[in-house]
């Protein structure tokens, strides 16, 4: 017999139950077994409810709430890693279908689901969030038309961001072939379900990422493209990651989801939307042809302007020819003013003449009345007395130097040692040439040198006068010669000879 079958059968009395031999179940074990009776009876489900009780996420990160309809309520619980994976949060009075385990929480005897998926239950509800969703995006300011970009006339390379397995990838490029050929990059992309609207956020950032000029072109414009479907099926282009990836992307952006019909938060974020994928590829480029043509047309009408400036400068050089004068009539007043100067310049010349011969003779008189002759005859009577005296002075400056200079020499000669020389005495210098002054500072046997007044002779100390002590003198360091006025002195300085 099974527990749930147990469970549901009538309980015996008090006095029957002493009676028998049925097993005693403990508190614990009868939660575990009901535990396990639960989850074996009805393993996942799916529940249809409103939130009921949710106060945000717990300190531990798990969230807890109700699931209630008009007859009951269950309670919720979502763990921390789920809850951060769930596409739509959990938020009080939202009507949801909920995905998870029944199990119980034996802590307070009951049963409760936890919670693996969740989703809005509905259209109604769909649309609640896409509202709320909206109004709070276009507060932040997310939706703005000022901040729009002009997408690109003529893109270098065209970025797509879609499945690469639909239609819609095949429609844009055959659309763009027929239109320009242009390069496209296709971003694989899942645009529906679990994970979508990070793979098309993270696409829309990676095509940003590249930098311009590397080795991945980088697209002028992008396109973010799904096939038509129901609500629930695009909701990833509703999702808020989706919408601010492509408000932050610097490259324009067109987007192209669902039909004409269908419409996605991301439309309001794009630069501009296509009501098709098709037309978000005749939005990228032009049409090649009617470019050509209106390059064409352009440059018909640019040769045409530039003909008819042409015609009109020549129409204006033209009239501006037969409006100016001919050459004689241009130069006619020129030659009547010329004419007439020269007719006085014959009269003005031949007065200037005059003027200068009547200047000329006045001249000649003055030079008749004063001859340079006379004058320079004064001039040199001048320059001959000027002369004179600075000879007479120089002669006169000569004759006092001159005296002065023989008195000098007379004293020099009445003070000269050679006077002295001359009344009979000597000068007597050692082998080093200096003067000997006293006969204490000889040396028997040193040699000598005597100074007469008519000229020198040498000699050799004797050794008389030994008995007297004779001072050593200090070696003498040999001593240039020195000049004559030197020796003079020397000589007007000295006591005694011998």
């Amino acid at each position: 017999m099974s527990i749930l079958a147990a469970l549901t059968q009538p309980q015996p009395s008090p006095s029957r139950a002493a009676a028998t031999n049925e097993t005693e179940w403990s508190v614990g074990d009868l939660a575990a077994a009901l535990r396990r009776t639960l989850e074996d009876a009805f393993g996942h489900v799916r529940l249809r409810g409103e939130i009921s009780g949710y106060r945000g996420p717990h300190g531990s990160g798990h969230a807890y709430f109700s699931l209630k309809d008009g007859n009951a309520k269950i309670d919720a619980v979502v763990w921390k890693g789920t809850l951060n994976r769930l596409r739509q949060k959990p938020k009080e009075g939202l009507e949801v279908v909920a995905t998870g385990k029944i199990t119980t929480f034996p802590g307070k005897s009951s049963y409760q689901i936890v919670i693996e998926s969740l989703e809005p239950a509905g259209i109604g509800a769909w649309m609640a969030l896409l509202e709320e969703r909206k109004r709070v995006l276009a507060a932040e300011g997310l939706f703005a038309p000022e901040r729009k970009r002009p997408i690109p006339y003529l893109p270098r390379v065209v970025g797509v961001i879609t499945s690469p397995t639909g239609a819609v990838i095949r429609d844009i490029l055959h659309r763009l072939e027929d239109r320009f050929p242009r390069p496209v990059l296709v971003w694989p992309v899942r645009v529906q379900g679990e994970g979508a609207a990070e793979e098309v956020a993270a696409a829309i950032r990676g095509f940003n990422a590249l930098a311009p000029g590397g080795p991945i072109p980088r697209p002028d414009v992008l396109i973010v493209a799904r096939g038509g479907g129901s609500i629930e099926d695009l909701w990833a282009f509703n999702e808020e990651v989706v919408v601010r990836a492509a408000f932050e992307s610097a490259i324009p952006l067109i987007s192209a989801v669902g039909h004409e019909t269908d419409t996605t938060l991301i439309d309001y974020a794009a630069d501009r939307r296509a009501p098709t994928p098709t037309g978000a590829a005749e939005m990228a480029v032009p049409v090649r042809v009617e470019l050509m043509a209106q390059i064409d047309d352009l440059g018909r009408r640019q040769r045409g302007a530039i003909l008819r400036k042409l015609d009109r400068d020549r129409s204006d050089l033209r009239a501006s020819v037969r409006a100016m004068p001919g050459a004689d009539a241009f130069l006619a007043g020129k030659r009547q003013r010329l004419d007439l100067a020269e007719a006085r310049l014959r009269p003005a010349l031949a007065g200037n003449a005059r003027t200068f011969r009547e200047r000329l003779g006045r001249v000649l008189e003055r030079l008749a009345r004063h001859p340079p002759e006379l004058g320079l005859a004064r001039a040199r009577a001048r320059l001959a007395a000027i002369d004179h005296r600075p000879r007479t002075a120089i002669a006169h400056h000569i004759a006092r130097r001159a005296d002065a200079l023989a008195g000098l020499d007379r004293l020099l000669g009445s003070l000269s040692y050679k006077a002295v020389l001359a009344r009979g005495y000597a000068l007597v210098r050692d082998e080093a040439g200096a003067s000997v002054r006293s006969a204490g500072s000889v040396r028997p046997g040193e040699r000598l040198s005597l100074t007469f007044a008519d000229g020198t002779a040498g000699v050799r100390a004797d050794g008389e006068g030994e008995d007297a002590p004779t001072p050593r003198r200090p070696a003498r360091r040999p001593k240039a010669a020195r000049p004559e006025p030197a020796a003079e002195a020397t000589a007007t300085r000295q006591g005694s000879l011998f």
